[in-house]
């Protein structure tokens, strides 16, 4: 039983995938390693991605399953801009998500997301389970590196952070899970969210 155990843990896909909110708006980060078990398959995976202007995920899981439920959610997105005339709300795109996910309870898509974004309310972060449960958070990390990261992220966040602070802090603490947790690596991509639009940017390692 407990060989099962240990063979079945060498197969869950890691990550660190973070998530912060500040003054001017979010910043969602994660690092680019895909394992498979003891593989690296690749050192320049996509974890974070751009759903409209003002509104972004980023994810840790299985590639195909985000890949997935973010085109859903764009496409969606998209549609509701169209047909409202005005776009979707931080809190609607979250919650689209989370109805997606929990229609695929019964096959679900292997992923833990965070939807962050800024709107008329301002900037706004939840982070969703693999059945869609929905959790408002001024910051958040999500992977096989959370409690390292976490860590990180408790002991400097504060409300009034600038970008360059809040930028400053993602680096450390996924830098310090980067360090300890074996699935997590080779850098980090960016997703800056403001008022002004959306901003990816990509570091190596």
């Amino acid at each position: 039983m407990e060989r099962d155990a240990q063979f079945q843990h060498l197969w869950i896909p890691g990550a660190t995938t973070v998530g912060v909110t500040f003054p001017e708006g979010v910043i969602l980060a994660s690092e680019k390693r895909v394992s498979f078990g003891y593989l690296v398959v690749s050192k320049g995976g996509k974890k974070v991605f751009k759903i409209t202007d003002h509104i972004g995920a980023a994810c840790a899981g299985l590639v195909s399953d985000m890949q997935i439920l973010v085109r859903e959610v764009e496409a969606y997105a998209n549609l509701f801009n169209l047909d409202v005339g005005r776009p979707i709300s931080v809190k609607s795109a979250a919650k689209l998500m989370s109805n997606l996910l929990f229609a695929r309870r019964l096959a679900p898509l292997i992923t833990q997301t965070i939807v962050g974004g800024i709107d008329d309310e301002g900037a706004a972060l939840y982070v969703l389970d693999i059945l869609g449960s929905v959790i408002p958070d001024k910051y958040a990390v999500v992977g096989s590196g959370t409690e390292i990261a976490m860590g990180v992220l408790e002991e400097g966040y504060r409300t009034s952070l600038t970008l360059d602070e809040a930028k400053d802090l993602v680096i450390r603490s996924v830098k310090s899970a980067i360090s300890r947790d074996i699935m997590s690596g080779d850098g980090i991509d960016f997703l800056l969210i403001t008022k002004e639009g959306t901003q990816e940017e990509s570091i190596k390692f």
